[in-house]
């Protein structure tokens, strides 16, 4: 059975498309990640929590140099 979650995340750090841009790079390089919506100041994932933890997602944002957090 293949179910998959959905993360909602809220960025800082992000002015630009530019920066969109490099956060939906950083974060389909995570496996399984696939990215719903990215927008300055935000994200939202669909994952396979069987291959790609929230952590995992977490630190892809931190390597591309923002912050972020859980959104609503």
């Amino acid at each position: 059975m293949n179910t998959t979650s959905e993360l909602a995340l809220e960025i800082t750090g992000m002015h630009c498309n530019g920066c969109v841009n490099s956060l939906s790079k950083a974060l389909r390089r995570v496996d399984s990640v696939e990215v719903k919506q990215a927008a300055v100041g935000s994200a939202t994932v669909v994952f396979d929590p069987a291959r790609a933890t929230e952590q995992d997602i977490f630190r892809a944002v931190e390597k591309a140099g923002f912050q972020a957090r859980k959104g609503e």
